[in-house]
C-alpha cells in the first residue's frame, strides 16, 4: 500500500513536469542539426544504453518468458519508436508548445481504449471528461487540420503530434495488460526494441549522423539521458512510494511547461487557440479523473 505523498514526492512530480515539459524544446533545438529519424533514434538508443548499464549494475536480466516479449515488442514500438519519430517529424512544422499540448490529450485517449481493451469501464463522468477534452484537441488542431493545400505540411505536423499521443495511449494499455515485470527492466527492454527499429530506419533514410557543431549536439544527448532515462527512474520511485494516481498529476504540468519553454526560450508565438485548448483539455482531465483527484486532496 502506498503512503501519503511526501515532500520528496511533490518535488519529484514538479521535476518530472519540468523534464517532460522541456522535452519538446530540446527536440526543436536538436532538429536544427539533425533529421527527425536521427533525433528519435539517438534519443531511444542513448536512453536504452543508460538503462541497460543500470540493469547490469543492479544485477537484473531480461526475462526469458515469451509471453512478456509478446507484449514488450509492441510496447517498444508504440511507446518509443513510433511516437518519438512522429513528434520529431511533426515538430519540423509546428511549435514545440503545440507538441506539448498534444500530449495533454494522452490520458483522454487512454480512457476509451481502456474501456474496450482493459478492465476500466467508461462511466458517464469519464465520458463527459473525454468529450470535453476531445473538444479541446479539435480546437488545438484548428480549422485547417484536414486541409493539405497551402500549409499542408503544418496540418500534417499537427496530426503527427496527436497521433503520437494515440500511440502512447496504445502503449499504456499494452503495458497494463503485460505480465508483471520490473519497471526498469521493462523500460530498458522497450527502449532497446525501439532502438532496434529506429537504427536501420535512420541509416536507410538519413544515413550515418555526423556532429553538427551546434547546440543540436548537446540537445540530442540531453534527450536521451534526461527525459528518456533519468525520468524513468524518478517515475518508478514516485509510483512505488506515492502511487500511480499521484503520478497522474504530471499530466497537468507538461503542456503548461511546454508552452512556457516554447515562448520564453524559443520565442514561439502562442495563439489564443492554444490557451483555450489547454483549458478544455485540462478540464476534461479533471472531470475524468475527479475521484482520483478528490482522493489525493483528502490524503
Amino acid at each position: 500500500m502506498t503512503e501519503r505523498p511526501t515532500l520528496e514526492n511533490w518535488l519529484s512530480i514538479l521535476f518530472l513536469g519540468l523534464i517532460w515539459g522541456g522535452t519538446f524544446m530540446f527536440v526543436s533545438v536538436a532538429l536544427r542539426g539533425y533529421g527527425p529519424l536521427t533525433v528519435a533514434c539517438a534519443r531511444t538508443t542513448l536512453g536504452a544504453v543508460a538503462l541497460l548499464i543500470l540493469m547490469r549494475s543492479m544485477g537484473r536480466r531480461f526475462p526469458r518468458d515469451l509471453r512478456i516479449w509478446a507484449f514488450a515488442i509492441p510496447i517498444g514500438i508504440s511507446n518509443t519508436a513510433l511516437p518519438f519519430f512522429l513528434l520529431s517529424w511533426g515538430q519540423q512544422y509546428v511549435p514545440s508548445a503545440f507538441a506539448g499540448l498534444s500530449m495533454a490529450a494522452l490520458p483522454l485517449f487512454v480512457l476509451p481504449l481502456a474501456h474496450v481493451f482493459s478492465d476500466e469501464p467508461m462511466s458517464l463522468r469519464r465520458a463527459l471528461g473525454v468529450t470535453l477534452g476531445f473538444t479541446g484537441a479539435a480546437l488545438l488542431l484548428g480549422q485547417g487540420a484536414l486541409s493539405f493545400g497551402t500549409g499542408g505540411a503544418e496540418a500534417l505536423g499537427r496530426i503527427a503530434c496527436l497521433t503520437a499521443a494515440v500511440s502512447y495511449a496504445v502503449g499504456s494499455i499494452l503495458t497494463r495488460r503485460c505480465p508483471p515485470m520490473d519497471a526498469v527492466t521493462l523500460s530498458a527492454a522497450t527502449l532497446t526494441i525501439g532502438a532496434a527499429v529506429l537504427i536501420p530506419a535512420m541509416l536507410l533514410v538519413e544515413g550515418v549522423p555526423r556532429l553538427s557543431g551546434t547546440l543540436a549536439d548537446p540537445a540530442i544527448v540531453v534527450l536521451g539521458l534526461i527525459p528518456t532515462a533519468l525520468a524513468v527512474l524518478i517515475r518508478v520511485r514516485v509510483v512505488q512510494t506515492a502511487g500511480s494516481v499521484f503520478m497522474t498529476l504530471v499530466n497537468y504540468q507538461v503542456p503548461v511547461w511546454s508552452m512556457v519553454f516554447g515562448a520564453a526560450v524559443l520565442g514561439e508565438a502562442l495563439p489564443l487557440r492554444f490557451f483555450a485548448a489547454l483549458a478544455l483539455i485540462l478540464a476534461g482531465l479533471a472531470v475524468s479523473q475527479w475521484n482520483a483527484l478528490r482522493g489525493l486532496a483528502r490524503a
